[in-house]
């Protein structure tokens, strides 16, 4: 039996708009409801433990949170019932208690396997210590990145030593490890072998999941623009961008392209909300959109002259599938997650070279790109990763990993 904890998701109810992490919980959770009719679900309590959340409950919640975030007609309306449905969800896990959560699990004698997908409260080593004490559960988590700890330039303060703690659990506790790419795979094996201990991890890439109401909307624009999808933070390098467009509004004006950035504001950005809010060359040019529903998203996307992914660091890089899914071709930056998940397709690019991003934005910008014609040409050939292929992996681990005897 699979225990989903659904922690990530209840404690995004009321967020306009997911995160990567928050879309593969929202994936795991749809997948079990759908395919699983045994499967139970949990989240930490305010009590620093676990609680079952009842199935019927879990299966509300995730049914509104997901309809919200795609296609969203009544932003406020459908908030608040996904923040009362949160709440049910929280208030239920409270009243069970840990031990109906163990009893649940060990019902019927199977082997039950806690799995965890988002890095949310892996940095709490006791309750991973009573879970699998109590429940005799095994443990499977899903590692995203080490980007913080690679890169603590762009992490907040203390975060570095947060997600260290969080490895460190993951590496203690886990009886198997599920990561995102290749490269998060290798970012994670020395840690394992420097603990002396021989987890299996599974490399799954992440699948696909756009609306599937989106093809009949029209290109909303009529000026060449281009999108860059994701959290306004520093690792994913707006600056670049905008300093680029600040240089082809003054040489261009009205002519020069247009950027969309479609994500929410993160932390420490003042340079780039500086320049967002007080620089005139980019208004007008530059439009930001912080809370679209995934639809929305999409519609724009489909009529982008390519997206663009200049970060520093990745784990994995769900807007560059987004924009294939849609036969939208891509420049990124020239990074390991980055080509692991690209492939051939896209144009790569070093995310410190700003003339080299100037001109492949302004031959792409134009009708007849020989740039963006080549490059489409080298989409027809791409495959989707799905989410089918992810689950078929991932279950045949839990598999694996529910029949290890003590």
């Amino acid at each position: 039996m699979i225990v989903l904890d659904l922690s990530r998701l209840l404690s995004r109810a009321g967020r306009e708009t997911p995160t990567g992490i928050d879309r593969v919980e929202l994936a795991y959770a749809e997948h079990l409801i759908a395919t699983d009719p045994a499967a139970r679900f949990a989240t930490t309590t305010l009590s620093a433990g676990l609680g079952l959340v009842p199935r019927r409950t879990a299966e509300a919640f995730v049914a509104a949170i997901g309809a919200a975030w795609r296609s969203s007609r009544d932003i406020a309306g459908d908030q608040r019932r996904v923040r009362r449905l949160g709440r049910r969800g929280r208030l239920a896990a409270l009243a069970a208690g840990k031990g109906r959560l163990f009893a649940t699990s060990r019902h019927g004698g199977e082997r039950p396997v806690y799995l965890l997908v988002s890095h949310h409260h892996l940095e709490k080593p006791a309750i991973f210590e009573r879970l699998k004490a109590r429940s005799g559960a095994r443990f499977v988590c899903l590692i995203h990145d080490l980007i913080p700890m690679q890169f603590p330039e762009y992490a907040r303060p203390g975060q570095a030593e947060n997600h260290r703690r969080r490895i460190e659990n993951a590496i203690r506790f886990a009886d198997a490890v599920i990561v995102n790419s290749g490269v998060t795979r290798d970012a994670l094996l020395p840690y394992i072998e420097h603990a002396g201990r021989d987890t299996p991890v599974l490399v799954a890439p992440l699948g696909l999941d756009l609306p599937h109401d989106s093809n009949s909307f029209p290109t909303p624009l009529q000026r060449p623009y281009f999108v860059y999808i994701g959290t306004i933070e520093a690792k994913k390098n707006h600056l670049l961008l905008l300093n680029l467009w600040r240089q082809l509004a003054a040489d261009l004006g009205n002519a020069a392209p247009m950027l969309l950035l479609i994500g929410q504001r993160g932390w420490e950005t003042e340079n780039v909300v500086d320049m967002l809010e007080r620089c005139p060359a980019l208004r007008g040019t530059v439009i930001e959109h912080n809370t679209l529903p995934d639809s929305e998203m999409v519609r724009l996307l489909k009529g982008a002259r390519a997206l663009l992914l200049p970060s520093f660091a990745e784990g994995f890089g769900f807007p560059l599938i987004e924009a294939f899914g849609v036969g939208v071709p891509a420049l990124c930056s020239d990074i390991p997650a980055l080509r692991e998940t690209g492939g051939a397709v896209p144009e790569y690019l070093d995310p410190l070279d700003g003339p080299g991003w100037r001109a492949a934005i302004l031959d792409y910008a134009v009708p007849d790109s020989p740039r963006r014609a080549a490059q489409l040409d080298r989409l027809r050939g791409w495959c989707p990763p799905t989410w089918r292929e992810h689950f078929d992996k991932v279950e045949g681990l839990i598999a694996e990993t529910a029949a290890v005897p003590d």
